[in-house]
């Protein structure tokens, strides 16, 4: 780390100076935070980050390390990463390199040293801000904050441009993810159930998915605002017929395309403490959260099973009559908690 200084200019006029860390260079995005102790790596490389400037709530960041294992996608997907103390040391048996050489291997750019919990506190209050995150040595090259994160198709930077097999050798079932920047792990829990994984872009038809004779739908999270993917609501609605389970924006998604609406929440839900009330069971599971829309409207055919305890927004909802259901939440649970990882063994009894 060293000489290198670094600035956070928010749209609203605030600034924050600190120390540069990763890659030199400028961004800009939307300020969100994240309120886990751990699981930076998962949360730097989820695709649901694309078009984000990430900050950290916990104060230590990175004294793990960074291992080959934890990978949510090939790269990171944050636009930049604001932290209270960066860890040039780590300690753990799979750290294969610090926290600052990895931002700088993707090209990221990093603040340390700065107010973390003024900056969740600012968030809180006035909602996510759009920004500008530089490091630099010498002068600062500046530039404008301004940005409009509903304006731009994430998805389609962050969903794979080719089709992918994930089959393992005693696959019983077959489903086709529609990758609207899925995580790794979603995959993985597919396939511990043996069942195997067809993944398809984000912009692929219901005939180009149903060609592949899937026993199931998987909707995957991804990033950006669910209103716009318009040909993801129209391919939904003509795969009706066939079991299918979102996740995230995949949730989103499923919503629009039978007749429901979402919105914006101020700040969103981010971490892996979101309590979840379930209606049904008649308990609470504690899930990890990474979102910044929310069901408003649920569509008529649809019944709300689970809610978000703090604001009550929509965790869960499933189909009256068809075997569809989906949650706003991560079960595939990485990084935990583990509460809500039985939804995968429900959805392969509905194939």
């Amino acid at each position: 780390m060293g000489a290198r200084k670094a600035v956070l200019r928010l749209a609203d006029g605030g600034v924050f100076f600190g120390e540069g860390l990763g890659a030199s260079t400028r961004r800009v995005g939307e300020l969100v935070f994240n309120t886990s102790m751990q699981g930076y790596q998962e949360a730097l490389t989820d695709p649901s980050y694309g078009g984000q400037v990430l900050t950290m709530s916990y104060p230590l960041i990175g004294n793990y390390g960074v291992n080959n294992v934890d990978f949510e996608s090939p790269r990171i997907w944050a636009e930049g990463f604001v932290v209270r103390e960066a860890s040039e040391s780590f300690f753990h048996r799979e750290g294969a390199r610090n926290l600052d050489s990895f931002l700088a291997k993707y090209g990221v750019p990093g603040i340390c040293g700065v107010d973390t919990r003024a900056l969740v506190k600012r968030i809180r209050k006035h909602g996510v801000l759009p920004c500008s995150l530089e490091v630099f040595e010498g002068a600062e090259k500046g530039g404008d904050a301004s940005f409009e994160y509903s304006s731009v198709n994430f998805v389609e930077k962050a969903s794979s441009k080719n089709v992918e097999r994930f089959i393992p050798e005693k696959a019983e079932k077959m489903v086709v993810v529609l990758d609207l920047g899925a995580k790794r792990s979603i995959v993985k829990e597919l396939n511990k159930r043996n069942i195997g994984v067809v993944s398809v872009p984000w912009n692929s038809t219901a005939k180009e998915m149903l060609a592949f004779e899937p026993d199931g739908i998987l909707v995957s999270n991804g990033p950006g605002d669910p209103a716009i993917l318009t040909n993801v609501h129209s391919a939904i609605r003509e795969l009706a017929g066939l079991p299918m389970f979102g996740i995230c924006l995949g949730h989103q998604c499923i919503a629009h395309a039978f007749g429901g609406s979402t919105s914006k929440l101020k700040f969103g839900h981010r971490g892996s403490n979101h309590p979840v009330y379930d209606s049904e069971k008649g308990r609470v599971f504690i899930t990890t959260q990474n979102h910044g829309f929310a069901v408003e409207r649920v569509p008529d055919e649809f019944v709300v099973t689970q809610v978000e305890l703090n604001d009550k927004t929509v965790e869960r909802m499933r189909h009256s009559s068809k075997p569809i259901f989906s949650v706003q939440y991560h079960p595939e649970a990485s990084p935990g908690p583990h509460d809500a990882c039985f939804l995968f063994d429900h959805f392969l009894k509905a194939l």
